[in-house]
């Protein structure tokens, strides 16, 4: 079986490798790989900075659409032959990859391998933190940070679907113009703009329901700024640190603010199960009808996830990466 390997520091340093089938366990799938998704995080543990947790393969990828072709013992829901995007536990960047049977769902009706691939890691995100642990409402309003990436791209679709207003930022025009073709409201470009004045401008000095940030420290205090009364902070990422300096916390009790987040790679399986049983009966229709569809900005061959990465780390995609396996 083709993998790919890589040693900690640069892209550089990725390679195509061998080595033995995956075995699926009691209540896994194999799945033969399509297409795989690139995401941040396979980025930070490729760099040394987001460690497996204990028991995951050390090969990278967290997401993955293909064919199962061999099941566990105590598997129910899939066959062999069946085609499945999976949210794995790591192990994604090759040709075949084990899947826990809960974290799999069929593709959506009308994709294929690529979109299928692009689904799992932003819509599980997003799902399990914009709407089950930020409980966004319909008529409520959210700001969603980091608005052209994958993870932003989906919580700006999922969030209109669902009857929210939706602000969103972004670092171009191009970038902000796409966040509104996307169903943003209002895409703020943040190299130019304070977003808390923008945001406080635009809802008339109310606030947002709900702010989705993945920045950090940088943008804590005016996140809060940002925020209605009783108005929740979810903070699903730390990528420009995650201590923020001289945090004034009395808005927290004047407007009966929560500030929370999650990760999801070190959930229970059982945890990843219940999500993905969410997604299936409430976003899997939607996507069956041909709405919230996963945007993809570029492809590329396994053998050149270095060049994926490279993109990734470049910041200037809008939408998902994908890695595609044979032909």
């Amino acid at each position: 079986m083709s993998f790919i390997a890589h040693s900690e520091g640069a892209a550089t340093g990725m390679r195509l490798a061998t080595g033995p089938l995956p075995v699926p366990g009691a209540d896994e799938v194999l799945i033969r790989t399509q297409a795989i998704g690139v995401n941040r995080p396979d980025v930070l543990q490729r760099q040394g900075s987001y460690a497996p947790p204990p028991g995951a393969s050390p090969v990278l990828g967290l997401e993955a659409a293909g064919e199962v072709v061999a099941i566990g013992a105590a598997v129910t829901r899939h066959h062999i032959g069946d085609r499945v995007c999976a949210l794995t536990n790591g192990g994604a960047y090759a040709e075949y990859v084990v899947a826990p049977e809960g974290q799999t769902l069929p593709w959506p009706d009308g994709y294929d391998a690529r979109l299928a691939a692009a689904v799992p890691e932003t819509f599980f995100t997003v799902w399990a933190n914009l709407f089950m642990i930020g409980r966004l409402a319909p008529g409520e309003s959210v700001l969603v940070h980091g608005g052209s990436s994958g993870i932003g791209v989906t919580a700006i679709k999922l969030a209109a679907e669902f009857g929210a207003t939706v602000y969103a930022t972004a670092g171009s025009a191009a970038k902000c113009a796409a966040c509104e073709s996307f169903g943003a409201t209002l895409a703020i470009n943040y190299r130019e703009t304070d977003f808390a004045e923008a945001i406080r401008s635009a809802t008339g000095k109310r606030g947002v329901d709900v702010v989705l940030d993945m920045v950090g420290a940088p943008y804590f205090t005016r996140n809060l700024r940002s925020l209605a009364i009783d108005g929740r902070l979810v903070i699903i990422a730390f990528l420009e640190g995650s201590k923020p300096d001289g945090v004034d916390l009395m808005p927290v009790m004047t407007r009966r603010l929560t500030v929370t987040g999650s990760t999801m790679r070190p959930r229970s399986a059982a945890q990843k199960a219940e999500i993905a049983e969410s997604l299936s009966r409430r976003v899997w229709p939607v996507l069956a009808q041909g709405r919230c569809k996963p945007e993809i900005f570029a492809s590329f061959p396994l053998e050149r996830a270095a060049d994926a990465h490279a993109l990734m780390e470049s910041s200037s995609h809008i939408g998902k990466i994908i890695l595609t396996v044979g032909s």
